[in-house]
């Protein structure tokens, strides 16, 4: 703690904050990426051509420029129904925002998956006498799930790595708790070091977790 010259425990809260929001932005990017999978499989054509929009537009449009468009706009927006100046909850901006961009990948990587059951297991599922829905969550699903764990997993890590722009609308996430101590020690060199091997460490946890939850996958599907 000497090296960091007292801020510690500042870059510890950032952490904490970090994950907090990687957390929350994973849970409700996943409802955006099944919905948006939903969507993009539904006969319907304006429900699937708003599902690929959707997929196009964020994927294609920098994750920064996402959050501003959540944070300011959201101001703007609150601002213009109650006429008064309204400023968006950092935390609640970045989770939005992530969520967003989260769940445009997380439905592409839905949508392969579940393409990529062939339509003979289905039709052999209901040949067995399965329901439709019976099928879809004893046969598809399961299958969907093992071919999608390790994309979604390695989204789910570069979600990690993308908290640190929210940053730049104020929430006190592990960068801007390692600028605060930069500016104030005149050390950036070791305060954003601090913070790389913050994020090493994080994201060799998650990676650790994704391996150990394909191997239980192999496993599960293989008996």
């Amino acid at each position: 703690m000497g090296v960091l010259q007292g801020f510690g425990d500042q870059l510890l809260l950032g952490t904490l904050a970090t994950v907090q929001l990687a957390v929350v932005a994973l849970l409700v990017g996943t409802v955006f990426g099944a919905i948006g999978c939903w969507m993009q499989l539904s006969g319907i054509r304006p429900l699937r051509a708003l599902g690929y929009l959707y997929a196009a537009v964020i994927r294609g449009v920098p994750d920064l420029l996402v959050v501003f468009a959540i944070y300011f706009g959201g101001s703007l927006t609150l601002a213009t129904l109650t006429g008064r100046y309204v400023e968006i909850n950092t935390f609640l901006a970045g989770v939005v925002a992530l969520a967003l961009s989260f769940g445009a990948y997380a439905a592409e990587i839905a949508r392969g998956a579940l393409q990529s059951v062939s339509q003979a297991q289905r039709d052999a599922a209901r040949s067995l006498g399965l329901t439709k829905p019976r099928a879809l969550l004893s046969v598809v699903l399961p299958q969907a799930a093992r071919v999608a764990l390790g994309p979604f997993g390695n989204q789910s890590i570069v979600l990690l790595k993308q908290t640190s722009i929210v940053s730049i609308v104020g929430y006190d996430e592990l960068m801007r708790k390692a600028a605060e101590a930069s500016g104030a020690t005149r050390q950036p060199f070791t305060m954003y070091l601090a913070a790389a091997c913050i994020y090493l460490v994080l994201t060799g946890l998650a990676t650790l977790s994704l391996e150990w939850a394909e191997r239980r996958s192999s496993r599960a599907f293989a008996r």
